[in-house]
């Protein structure tokens, strides 16, 4: 669904060359908070977390949160998903998740989640044993692989579909290609783990996860999250355009995806699963 929210914003800015300078307008990525709520089936709200976004595919974007978080597990625990029109200033950065009859929530799942970010000190050790204890699964050792000179042309064709990225040079992309190189969905973001929540959550919606035939391609370079999330929704290759993080290699290790970075057209670095590369 696409907010009712603009994903870009104009304003004025001086353009400074080395012979002149000229007042101009330019466009902008909007970033605005969004709140994610899940109200149970007996009436009580929790908020779960507050993410930084650009307005679009605002259901896809919590939906992937809280299935790759591990707060949602199937399509039947979600009754509803709708925006917080109560509180006026804020009516579209506030989604609020109903769980079905069947659908489960555990407060305390919400201290024990949220450890993955750059900054929190937790050890590579302890956070690969944290995907264990949730119930991610290795990718099986069989299964799709792609071509390098595919490889090579991902970055290109996720940077040729990214249409707000043309008017602001702003924004992340997460793209989930076929192997043979089809683009079959391309979501854009301020944030790049944004991006990947709204495409795994777009599946997650329509029920199409696991994604075990698919290529992941993102703009940008691969953290422990991106990681964790590709796992999560059982992507078997993950392409990035920058480098990967220690971690993220160590994740892809461990659970068996192939992890690419440094792509471009006249080249890539296969850090784990060169199996999946013809």
């Amino acid at each position: 669904m696409i907010s009712p929210r603009r994903n870009t914003a104009r304003v004025d800015i001086d353009r400074v060359s080395d012979t002149s300078s000229r007042r101009r307008r330019d466009a902008v990525a909007v970033e605005e908070p969004l709140e994610i709520r899940i109200a149970t089936a007996a009436g009580e709200e929790h908020q779960v977390a507050v993410t930084m976004r650009t307005p679009g595919d605002d259901f896809d974007l919590t939906a992937g949160f809280l299935f790759s978080e591990g707060l949602l597990a199937h399509r039947s625990d979600v009754a509803d998903l709708r925006y917080c029109v109560e509180v006026e200033t804020q009516e579209y950065n506030i989604v609020t998740v109903q769980l079905s009859e069947t659908g489960r929530f555990d407060p305390a799942e919400l201290t024990r989640n949220f450890y993955t970010t750059s900054s929190c000190g937790v050890c590579g050790k302890a956070s690969l044993e944290a995907i264990e204890i949730r119930g991610c699964a290795p990718i099986p050792a069989e299964g799709p692989t792609v071509t390098g000179e595919i490889v090579r042309s991902l970055p290109e064709a996720l940077r040729s579909s990214q249409p707000v990225f043309d008017r602001t040079g702003g924004l992340h992309a997460a793209g989930l290609f076929h192997v043979s190189g089809e683009l079959q969905l391309l979501r854009e973001d301020v944030g790049r783990h944004n991006a990947l929540d709204k495409v795994i959550g777009e599946r997650f919606l329509n029920g199409g996860l696991p994604l075990g035939d698919a290529v992941l391609a993102v703009s940008g370079r691969t953290s422990f999250e991106i990681m964790q999330k590709a796992l999560a929704a059982g992507i078997p290759i993950v392409v990035a355009v920058g480098a990967p993080s220690s971690l993220a290699v160590d994740v892809a290790k461990e659970f068996g995806l192939t992890l690419v970075g440094f792509a471009k057209p006249t080249g890539f670095n296969v850090y784990t699963g060169r199996h999946r590369i013809d």
